[in-house]
């Protein structure tokens, strides 16, 4: 199994970009996904996530309403839509792939596979 993000970069505050995960070697419309994020000196915590039955959508407090996670399955591949972006949304974004189904999305060990992570960097 492995998942690969791509999409980040270098921006200005107030900018948008888009970051893509791409999963193989598992049914892709089987699983759940989510992406995290680890600022330097920093914690990896929880962005979002969304199921593979309903596609429910967690979000953490500081990215609701100015992240978009979505899905597609035909091309297994999911994606995080940033707009808005802030300084202290400069982190390495990770995406990983789940079994479960819930709230416990939110929880990095309900995550079996992870990708190697996505630079995004917002200067002010």
């Amino acid at each position: 199994v492995q998942l690969q993000a791509s999409g980040g970069g270098l921006v200005q505050a107030g900018a948008a970009l888009r970051l893509s995960c791409v999963l193989s070697g598992r049914p892709f419309s089987d699983y759940a996904m989510g992406w995290f994020r680890q600022a330097p000196g920093k914690e990896r915590q929880f962005v979002t996530s969304i199921s593979y039955r309903d596609r429910r959508r967690y979000y953490e407090d500081s990215v609701e309403g100015r992240f978009t996670i979505s899905r597609d399955n035909a091309k297994n591949t999911m994606y995080l839509q940033m707009n808005s972006l802030k300084p202290e949304d400069t982190a390495l974004y990770y995406c990983a792939s789940s079994p479960y189904y819930g709230s416990n999305l939110r929880d990095q060990v309900a995550y079996d596979y992870w990708g190697q992570g996505t630079q995004v960097t917002v200067s002010s």
